[in-house]
């Protein structure tokens, strides 16, 4: 059932006679010049998986942020198990029994499993009863981890169990996970879902942040939707299509995209031939005889797990890190895998790096001097050593329209925006620079489903247009939708190329996991039928 902002402060009240374990009331949060949360109600259950949805910016990252004490509201009320409280710091909500586990690990890497996880402790315990606790709980909700394995050691996924465990060491009475399955294969993605239908099955609430709706209906009982800080709804995700919440989320309904069918590919635009590259770093990844060609019209998907090779391949492809063979990378037949970023980017390559900020954009520049960063030479920004300040400010507001970025103007800084407009501004200066060969990483990563569908729109239309894209991204659905061929990197290897009509989210998955062809062949996973993004 849906509501609407005006009885939803009623619905959050009653619900028979049980009392939410956490209920807010007329939470509100300001900032320099804007409201980030006005007026929000919210109540969870004990024992329930609740949906907090809504598109970037609207205020979900500030609400849990104040749930779990990092900010403090400017008005309203947070009540837990029916009493009024204050939740001063995380310290304070972790004293309540309030645990969360964020998008972005906290862990270091040289350090083991049980070593991580004694820094996120409150209160310090011997570390053989701490890897005991640990083996226990984690074999408990069948997460199962080895206290003394180094974290560089581990996959993504048992990464993310790490700060699960953390948090279940705790006994939290509610759980909140923002954006849990951006970095799991379809396989993890179904073990994390029944680690969190036992924990709510035990009592523990659950306050779910994810743009990726089929997920939404699958797991969450309940959803409540934010739009401009503000609640507009409420609704039943499993009585609802990923459309409809989609349009409750953004307020109008989001167009469908899709790739064309039966178009021919042009020229080949970028050939990788026997790409080998060291790894840079103690635990980075070393790319191997990385092979593949993309042709004008043509979009290229490489799926796979973060932390197998895809920052390394984007920095290869960009000229950010270069190789000894000339002819390992081709750009419009010319050899440049020797060739610097500047040189490629001349040539007509532009790349979105996965990192928003620090690579792709300095947080404290403005929206312009972000613009002349990377199209300082193709859009003619600088003359004579000095930057056209005019024609660098037409560019960053034509990114803005163009890309229905949310922000005050072009002069605000680049860290004033939300993760999602952020990224729409990146990737719109690099199309709107009509690249003959465009490489992007994560073009939607935390970007909401209008805006998602806005980008893979662009993209498309680039690839009409005689461009060669190439997409590197772990949202298989994504992949599926616009792209022509996928193929899958692990551990710096790349499988062949598959027609995308011809292949499945399962064989994807076992791919992602380091099952090869052959193994993948046998493993009688179905074809899949020609997908359409929402």
């Amino acid at each position: 059932m849906r509501s609407q902002s005006g009885a939803h402060r009623t619905q959050v009240a009653e619900h028979g006679n049980t009392i939410d374990r956490l209920l807010l009331r007329g939470l509100t949060k300001r900032f320099p010049g804007v409201v980030a949360n006005a007026d929000v109600d919210l109540g969870v259950r004990p024992g329930e998986i609740h949906a907090l949805l809504g598109e970037n910016g609207a205020g979900k990252s500030t609400l849990v942020k104040m749930i779990y004490g990092i900010l403090q509201p400017d008005e309203g009320e947070i009540r837990w198990n029916g009493a009024p409280t204050a939740v001063p710091n995380p310290h304070a909500a972790r004293a309540l029994g309030i645990g969360m586990v964020f998008q972005h690990f906290s862990l270091f890497e040289a350090l083991t499993v049980g070593e991580n996880v004694a820094l996120g402790l409150d209160r310090p315990e011997k570390p053989k009863a701490l890897a005991e606790r640990i083996r226990t709980v984690s074999q408990t909700y069948g997460l199962p981890l080895d206290p003394h394995r180094h974290v560089y050691d581990l996959s993504v996924g048992e990464r993310q169990r790490i700060e699960i465990v953390r948090c279940l060491l705790l006994g939290p009475k509610l759980l909140i996970m923002d954006e849990p399955t951006s970095v799991l294969t379809p396989q993890e993605v179904d073990k994390l879902f029944e680690t969190l239908r036992l924990l709510a099955a035990q009592g523990c609430s659950i306050l779910y942040i994810s743009h990726k709706l089929a997920e939404i209906k699958a797991l969450c009982d309940r959803a409540t939707i934010l739009r401009g800080g503000r609640v507009v709804g409420a609704c039943d995700p499993r009585a609802e299509t990923a459309a409809s919440m989609a349009a409750l989320m953004i307020g109008a309904e989001v167009k469908s995209v899709a790739r064309r069918a039966g178009g021919k590919p042009g020229a080949e635009r970028l050939l990788v031939g026997g790409l080998d590259l060291k790894a840079d770093a103690p635990h980075g990844i070393a790319l191997k005889g990385i092979s593949f060609t993309v042709r004008a019209g043509e979009v290229f998907g490489i799926a796979g797990v973060a932390g197998n090779g895809q920052n390394e391949l984007l920095l290869a492809l960009s000229g950010e890190r270069t190789v000894e063979t000339p002819g390992a990378v081709l750009l419009d037949g010319r050899r440049v895998g020797h060739r610097g970023a500047a040189h490629r980017r001349a040539l007509g390559l532009c790349a979105v790096p996965e990192e928003r900020n620090g690579h792709a954009a300095v947080p404290e520049f403005s929206l312009v001097d972000n613009a002349v960063l990377s199209g300082h030479g193709r859009e003619g920004l600088v003359a004579g050593g000095l930057i056209r300040t005019r024609k660098a400010a037409d560019f960053a507001r034509r990114i803005i329209a163009g890309f229905d970025v949310r922000t005050p103007g072009p002069n605000v800084a680049a860290a004033s925006l939300s993760g999602g407009n952020l990224q729409k501004f990146i990737v719109g200066r690099e199309i709107l620079q009509n690249p003959g060969v465009l490489v992007v990483s994560q073009p939607t990563w935390g970007v909401d489903a209008g805006a998602a569908a806005a980008i893979h729109a662009a993209l498309l239309r680039l690839a009409a247009a005689g461009s060669a894209v190439v997409v590197i991204s772990q949202d298989l659905d994504e992949l599926l939708a616009i792209s022509d061929r996928v193929a899958v990197i692990n551990v710096g290897q790349l499988s062949e190329a598959m027609p995308t009509d011809g292949v499945s989210l399962e064989k994807l998955g076992l791919l992602m996991g380091g099952m090869h062809g052959a193994e993948v062949a046998q493993s009688d996973v179905p074809a899949r039928e020609p997908a359409h993004a929402p």
